[in-house]
């Protein structure tokens, strides 16, 4: 019967109907076989003495033996209808009952919950562990929410207390409003600006709900429009920025969420590039996909951190970051434009003090645009 438990619902209840058609069939049968002869035996004797034919006879009898066979069978049926109506609602309420109970621990704020298959059909099953999944789920998502709204809370203290205190400072004529000053005050509403703009952009993304301006984009182009405006930043710092371009590849997608994800992984790699480090950024075909590489030989990441490096607020170093300015979700921006578009966007790195290597891939487009006559591309550069 092993594949009775595999059968699905509906599989089961045609199982009953049937059951319960071949119980009303077989009962008509032994009541008319057991009460029709009988009966009609009996009307036979009837015949002698009276007026009546033995046609007649023979047609009471029959008609007799026949409704009362059938008025069995339906009775039969009924019985056995219902029997099996009890006996499949019953085995679907105890075996869903586990479900039940799981959602109503769920209601309560209990995500921790785990449900056994039934058993009564794949249908139950599928159920049941897609329940336990969105569970696990909405798990996730509660502590991933509790860390962000910790985590922001954090983000929002330093310069709300920063402004605070030198409004109160200005207020009881500690501080001057001197144009130093303000600068700072200024400095300080940009970056809670900024972090407001990131977080809804973030959340916009992942949400699926970011406009794109979709075209055929030269992604050398855009990665040298990237590198142009991050030199200046890493000439102060000390690092060395080159890129190796000249795929020529062809990418449909929006220039300027593009623009963004790369400027956010040349970001990422100044601030955890030591002086004297050095920050290479390659474009090269893949097949059917084109890849933009940013390596660097700054501090490395950790293998246990790793898979966490993509999430809102997470740093490696948070004391180091917050000096250098980041608001810790920059990478997360960037993961989320680029599966937007469909690509990926990986992180490697073979330990702290080996720098780590960020890639972006995106599946290139059916053209390709040359930028030399020879048709290599660009040379690579150094800024």
């Amino acid at each position: 019967m092993a594949w009775l438990n595999r059968a699905d619902l509906a599989t089961r209840l045609l199982l009953a109907i049937v059951l319960v058609v071949l119980v009303g069939g077989a009962t008509a049968w032994v009541v008319g076989a057991a009460v029709g002869p009988g009966l009609f035996h009996e009307h036979m004797l009837r015949t002698t003495g009276t007026t009546e034919s033995a046609t007649e006879h023979a047609e009471v009898a029959f008609s007799t033996a026949a409704a009362l066979s059938l008025s069995l069978a339906l009775v039969a049926a009924l019985a056995a209808s219902a029997v099996v109506s009890v006996v499949l609602a019953g085995r679907i309420r105890r075996s869903l009952a586990p479900l039940a109970s799981a959602a109503h621990q769920v209601a309560l704020g209990d995500r921790q919950v785990q449900v056994e298959a039934p058993g009564i059909g794949p249908e139950f099953d599928d159920l049941a562990a897609a329940f336990t999944s969105m569970a696990a789920d909405l798990s996730r998502v509660e502590e991933t929410r509790t860390r962000m709204l910790a985590d922001l809370a954090h983000e929002m203290r330093t310069p709300v207390s920063v402004l605070g205190g030198y409004l109160e400072a200005i207020a009881d004529g500690v501080e001057v409003a001197d144009a130093a000053t303000i600068g700072m005050l200024r400095e300080q509403v940009e970056r809670l600006a900024r972090l407001s703009e990131d977080v809804a952009l973030v959340t916009t993304a992942e949400e699926g709900r970011l406009p794109l301006d979709l075209r055929l984009v030269d992604l050398d182009e855009v990665v040298r429009e990237a590198v142009a405006q991050q030199s200046g930043a890493y000439a102060d710092r000390g690092v060395r920025l080159t890129v190796d371009s000249g795929a020529g590849a062809v990418v449909l997608a929006d220039p300027d969420r593009l623009g963004q994800v790369v400027t956010n992984l040349l970001d990422n790699a100044r601030r955890h590039t030591p002086p004297e480090g050095a920050v290479q950024v390659v474009v090269e075909r893949q097949g059917e996909a084109v890849e933009v590489a940013v390596a660097d030989t700054g501090e490395g990441i950790a293998a246990a951190d790793l898979p966490r490096v993509f999430e809102r607020f997470f740093r490696v170093d948070a004391a180091r970051d917050r000096a250098h300015g980041g608001s810790g979700i920059g990478l997360a921006i960037a993961l989320a434009i680029a599966r937007a578009h469909g690509g990926t966007l990986t992180a490697a790195s073979d330990g702290p003090g080996s720098g780590a290597r960020f890639t972006l891939r995106l599946a290139a487009a059916p053209t390709s645009l040359d930028r030399t006559p020879d048709g290599r591309g660009g040379a690579a550069s150094t800024a």
